[in-house]
C-alpha cells in the first residue's frame, strides 16, 4: 500500500472499524477444550453430541473413513473439532466434525474394517478389536482439540462460524444452513413450499442443486424480497438469515402468517406458470433456474400482483420481452447481488408487466 492510499484513511473511519470489529467480537465467546478419542466415541454412542439438519445428510465415503483412522494411527495432527453449547440441553451441537467423530464412533464401536490403506497396507483388513490392547489403548488415550462456542454466543455467530470454517468446501451451503439452526414456522414453510408440485414444475434444478436445497433457497429469496430491501446491504446471506429468523418469531405469534404467505407464493406460481412460458427456464428445455431470473420473475410478478390482483396479461409479448436482449443484461451476474442490480431486475418485470 502506497503513502497516499494510507493517509486517505482519516480518524473517522478508523474509529468506526473498531467499532465493527468490537460489536462483532462481542457475539463470539469460546473456549478451548481436548477430548481424549475414547471419550468422543463413548459421546457418540451415548448420542451426547448434537448433530444439526444440515449436516446429517453428508457422510464419508470408505475411502476417506480409511486414510482419517490411518491419519490417527500415524500419529498425524488431527484438525479442532467445533461445537456450540445448547443452551437449553446442556449438550453440545457439533459445527464442524461430525464425519470425523462419525468415523472414530464407527471404528470404535461399530467394527468398521479398514480397507486398502496408503501408508500402513499391512492393516488392511483390520477392525478395532483386532489391533493389540496396548495399541488400543494408545489410540484411545490420543486426544483432538475442540472449540467450545459457549451458551452465550448467538446464532448468527454460530452460522458464521461454520460458514467461515467450510469456505470452499462442499459440506453445507448457506440454504441447508439456514435450514438446521433456524427451524420454525417459517422455516417449516419453505420446506413446504420448495416440494410444490407446481412450483417443481417451472422452477427445474440439476441433481446437484436438488442435494443442496435450491428451491429452498430461491422460496426464501422471493419473500425476502418481496417484503422488502430496507435492511439489504448487498450481503445475501445475512440478510436471508435475519429475514427468516425474524419470520419464524413472528410465525410463532401470529399462525394466520402461514395461510398468507402460502396463498402469496402459490398465486404468484399459478401466474408465471399461466404466462410465463418456460417457468424459470431460460430456454424450454432448459434444466436449472437461475437466481436472478427466477428472482426478477417472482417478485416481480408478485410486486404486479400486488398493485394489480386481476393483472391479464398477453405470454406471447411476455415472451418476447423475457427473451430480449435488455431482460438478459438486467438479469446478468455482473454485480447481481448489489442492491441497484437486485432491485433493477425485479422491478424490471413489475413495471413490464403492469404496461398491460
Amino acid at each position: 500500500m502506497n503513502q497516499g492510499a494510507i493517509e486517505s484513511i482519516t480518524s473517522e473511519q478508523v474509529s468506526a472499524a473498531e467499532s465493527q470489529i468490537l460489536e462483532q467480537t462481542k457475539r463470539i465467546d469460546y473456549y478451548l477444550t481436548e477430548y481424549s478419542i475414547e471419550l468422543l466415541a463413548d459421546k457418540m454412542e451415548k448420542g451426547e453430541f448434537e448433530t444439526p439438519d444440515y449436516q446429517r445428510e453428508y457422510t464419508w465415503e470408505e475411502g476417506r473413513k480409511w486414510r482419517f483412522i490411518e491419519s490417527i494411527l500415524m500419529n498425524l495432527p488431527i484438525p479442532f473439532l467445533f461445537f456450540w453449547e445448547n443452551p437449553k440441553s446442556g449438550k453440545l451441537e457439533i459445527v464442524d466434525g461430525v464425519q470425523r467423530l462419525s468415523t472414530i464412533h464407527e471404528f470404535l464401536h461399530k467394527g468398521l474394517v479398514l480397507g486398502d490403506l496408503e501408508k500402513l497396507p499391512a492393516l488392511t483388513g483390520f477392525s478395532f478389536a483386532d489391533l493389540p490392547e496396548s495399541r488400543q489403548r494408545k489410540l484411545k488415550n490420543r486426544s483432538i482439540r475442540g472449540i467450545v462456542l459457549n451458551e452465550h454466543a448467538d446464532d448468527q455467530a454460530r452460522f458464521d462460524l461454520f460458514d467461515r470454517i467450510n469456505t470452499g468446501s462442499k459440506v453445507a451451503n448457506k440454504a441447508e444452513i439456514r435450514r438446521g439452526a433456524l427451524r420454525g414456522p417459517f422455516m417449516d414453510l419453505v420446506i413446504e413450499l420448495a416440494k410444490d408440485a407446481s412450483f417443481i414444475e417451472i422452477a427445474p434444478v440439476t441433481e446437484k442443486q436438488l442435494k443442496e436445497r435450491e428451491r429452498e433457497e430461491l422460496v426464501t429469496r422471493f419473500f425476502a424480497y418481496g417484503d422488502g430491501l430496507d435492511n439489504y446491504d448487498d450481503e445475501v446471506s445475512v440478510f436471508l438469515y435475519a429475514y427468516t429468523r425474524e419470520k419464524n418469531v413472528l410465525f410463532t405469534s401470529k399462525s394466520s402468517l402461514s395461510d398468507e404467505y402460502r396463498a402469496r407464493f402459490l398465486s404468484m406460481v399459478a401466474f408465471v406458470a399461466g404466462n410465463f412460458p418456460y417457468g424459470f427456464r431460460r430456454a424450454a428445455k432448459g434444466k436449472a433456474s437461475p437466481r436472478a431470473r427466477f428472482e426478477s420473475i417472482a417478485v416481480g410478478s408478485y410486486l404486479a400482483l400486488k398493485q394489480n390482483s386481476s393483472l391479464k396479461v398477453d405470454p406471447i409479448q411476455v415472451s418476447e420481452w423475457v427473451q430480449s436482449k435488455e431482460f438478459s443484461e438486467v438479469t446478468g451476474a455482473d454485480g447481481a447481488n448489489a442492491i441497484s442490480r437486485l432491485r433493477g431486475r425485479i422491478y424490471f418485470v413489475r413495471d413490464k408487466l403492469l404496461e398491460f
